[in-house]
């Protein structure tokens, strides 16, 4: 039985993070437990190597599926997330996004102290290592490199003309003065290399500090409980293992995602009692939030052909696949250090609105069910998601074993809301891809297809095939009330010694992909954890 200061479950965007700021005082004895395997694949390393982690479940991807969804025909959509070191942001886009500031100011104004824009926005800049240099939103220091979007091909371009042309604006930063607009993205690419938590904040200090212990490809079946203080977890290797006990003196983290933590902490006896006692376990913290307040952005694609042989596809289509690989693995660049989703924009959907609610992502390739149906010529996807949903959904055990996946229903499309802003989002893509500037590229729509037409034949093509795009967050929401599974400090409420640092903290979800926010709650879990004051405040709030 090891004993530690601090026991770290997860090792993903939140968890390497705050296994590199704790430990680095070296009188502090740190335990970063992670279920997956270190990050070695040549797959992670390479950013386009994102298609092949993501499309189905692998060493690197738990691939998990929903419960039945009632408002989209009954569908079990797949929900792939990160598994091993750098979690979740060693298969995602690489995609950098913050959300829009009025994200976080809802979050002060909800009574959470330290979470509103000017708060956090310190943080953000001290995790960053922006090409460009330090800004008033960027930082130019930090561990995670984040680089400029170079506009290789000729579809973004285009496509962001096409924008213009379509009445919207352009912006040049979306996470600067303003995100509204047409842009390019910022992405967590350095020099070729996916640039993901792991890269930035926990190979540098493994085998280096001496007071940090990572255990790979150990699952926490639970925290344990004692006297109403967390002391330790017991982690398993595999179905029919032995069980350790890792002990903690200071305190207990779970980081184990929107997904995990909420199974993990349902499995320790937090949660509903009602729920727990199906599944014959103790309850020992009455907490009625654990599992419920899942939010994510559901996603809808129109995908043209090209008529030009510029995508991806023809970059490595037969035995040019070959040279892609040689030529990354040689110089770590050509079409294999490129993740070819370079520009993108943020849209509302209706007047009205204080925030863009539709997100954008424009992907130089054919992409269907998640990269599952290889691509068989030269064509372009656009993704757009639907911001700020109103519908709520919940996490549950299925069972009391460890290695069961837990119950996922994010009752997509519940609202009238969401189903509208869905709509409008097919309309406005459609409209963007129609315009003068995409007409030397664009080629027959593949969906949705000359047949959907009317309002009625638009909902069910998104019934039909939308999907996610990977941002779950919620179920284990901070909240000023006493009812809320966490306090603004992230501790559980009703036990000492045991807080969640990761997406699942996050009560509303933000307008954007979701790494970078994980990320800058780490930071800031750090400094409560150490004792530190707070960063000081920045009001450079944007227009």
């Amino acid at each position: 039985m090891e004993t530690y200061d601090y026991v770290i479950v997860g090792a993903g965007s939140a968890g390497c993070t705050l296994a590199n700021r704790l430990s680095a005082d070296p009188a502090i004895k740190v335990c970063l437990i992670e279920a997956g395997k270190k990050d070695n694949s040549l797959m992670v390393r390479m950013p386009a190597g994102v298609g092949n982690l993501i499309k189905q479940a692998n060493d690197y991807n738990w691939g998990f599926h929903t419960a039945a969804q009632k408002h989209m025909n009954g569908r079990k959509l797949y929900w792939p997330r990160g598994k091993g070191w750098g979690g979740s942001s060693s298969i995602n886009g690489m995609i950098y996004i913050r959300g829009h500031a009025g994200d976080y100011d809802q979050w002060g104004q909800m009574g959470l102290r330290g979470w509103s824009y000017a708060d956090v926005l310190p943080y953000f800049k001290r995790s960053e290592a922006y090409e460009g240099g330090e800004t008033d939103f960027h930082g130019g220091g930090g561990p995670l490199n984040v680089s400029e979007s170079p506009l290789s091909a000729p579809i973004y371009r285009a496509f962001l003309q096409a924008g213009e042309q379509a009445g919207y604006k352009l912006t040049d930063d979306f996470n600067g003065a303003s995100q509204e607009g047409f842009g390019r993205y910022q992405r967590t690419i350095h020099k070729g290399e996916r640039w993901s938590a792991s890269y930035a904040y926990l190979r540098p200090i493994v085998g280096v500090r001496p007071n940090l212990t990572v255990i790979s490809t150990g699952l926490v079946t639970r925290v344990l409980i004692e006297n109403g203080r967390a002391t330790g977890v017991e982690v398993v290797e595999g179905i029919g293992s032995l069980t350790q006990v890792i002990k903690a003196d200071v305190e207990v983290v779970v980081c184990a995602g929107a997904v995990q933590s909420p199974q993990i902490l349902m499995l320790s006896g937090i949660g509903n009692p009602e729920h727990l006692d199906r599944f014959s376990i103790p309850a020992k913290v009455k907490s009625m939030g654990v599992g419920q307040n899942l939010q994510d952005h559901l996603d809808v694609t129109v995908i043209h052909e090209m008529t030009q042989p510029v995508s991806a596809y023809s970059a490595q289509k037969g035995l040019k696949k070959v040279g892609v690989g040689l030529r990354y693995l040689y110089n770590q660049t050509g079409a294999g250090a490129d993740n070819h989703l370079q520009v993108g924009a943020f849209l509302n959907s209706r007047e009205g609105l204080a925030m863009p609610d539709i997100q954008v992502h424009l992907v130089n390739a054919i992409m269907m069910d998640h990269g599952n149906h290889d691509a068989q010529k030269d064509g372009f996807t656009v993704h757009a998601c639907q911001l700020r949903p109103e519908s709520r959904g919940t996490i549950c055990l299925a069972s009391s074993d460890p290695f069961d996946a837990p119950s996922i229903d994010p009752n997509y499309l519940a609202t009238e809301e969401d189903r509208r802003a869905m709509r409008e989002a097919v309309k406005m893509m459609r409209d963007v891809c129609s315009q003068s500037a995409l007409d030397a590229l664009r080629g027959t729509e593949i969906l949705p297809g000359v047949s959907v037409e009317t309002d009625e034949d638009i909902d069910a093509f998104v019934r039909r095939t939308g999907e996610t795009i990977y941002h779950p967050v919620g179920t284990v929401a901070m909240g000023a009330d006493d009812d809320s599974p966490v306090d603004d400090q992230l501790k559980v409420r009703g036990v000492d010694g045991l807080r969640v640092v990761d997406a699942s903290v996050i009560p509303t979800l933000i307008g954007g992909n979701t790494n970078a926010p994980t990320i800058m709650i780490a930071e800031k879990a750090a400094d409560m954890m150490l004792g530190k004051p707070a960063l000081a405040r920045q009001e450079a709030v944007p227009a």
